[in-house]
């Protein structure tokens, strides 16, 4: 995973230069042991914008679609990601996800699945099942302003001032998922995330109504 580090020695200070990002509370995510870094997702360019939340190394779920682009599949195998088909069963997901915490690894995840600017984007609940199955921290984390950066469903890039604000843990006990225990969870990460960026307003999105593909 050399790949995750030199790409964060060229392009941390990139992005913090260019898009002059203030990250706030960063001491929140743990500097050691497993945990879930879990944020709202606005723009393709979120994973480069979550990664400068910490020092530490973050293993991304990404959508399986993307592994089968040869150059994009090398990538992603590069910087330690791994794939989740979000339209099946997520249990092989879960399953890896589960490895690389109990290996005292931290995960980045975008519970909302898309950046797609759907009116109705409730958070799914991968990031709370890896949570109650290891017991690991929930780390909420609101992204600002990262749709002006790169727009969904648009190739055109801005040079908008990023907020990263950093909520403190929630703290799991490690028991077996549950439907009940994973929807309560999801339901307080999504609170937690909703809090940290309401003194910021709303997305800058043209909205998309219809119902969102599953």
């Amino acid at each position: 995973m050399r790949l995750y580090s030199a790409l964060d020695r060229a392009l941390r200070p990139l992005f913090t230069w260019l898009y002059r990002v203030e990250v706030r509370g960063g001491e929140h995510v743990p500097a050691a042991g497993p945990a879930i870094v879990a944020a709202n997702h606005e723009s393709i360019l979120d994973g480069f914008f979550l990664g400068l939340a910490t020092r530490r190394q973050l293993r991304f779920m990404a959508k399986v679609e993307l592994y089968r682009i040869p150059l994009v599949r090398q990538v992603l195998e590069g910087v330690g990601a791994f794939p989740v088909d979000r339209r099946k069963d997520e249990g092989r997901a879960v399953t890896r996800g589960v490895e690389l915490l109990e290996q005292g690894e931290a995960i980045g995840i975008f519970p909302q699945g898309t950046c797609l600017p759907y009116r109705d984007r409730p958070f799914k609940r991968g990031a709370a099942r890896l949570a109650l199955a290891t017991g690991a921290p929930l780390v909420p984390v609101a992204l600002i302003n990262t749709e002006k950066a790169m727009r969904p469903h648009s190739i055109r890039f801005g040079r908008p001032r990023v907020t990263i604000q950093v909520g403190e843990p929630i703290a799991v006990q490690r028991r077996a998922p549950s439907s009940d225990a994973e929807a309560e969870l999801t339901a307080r990460l999504e609170e937690a995330v909703e809090e940290l960026r309401a003194p910021f307003g709303s997305p800058d999105h043209v909205w998309m109504d219809g119902a969102r593909p599953s």
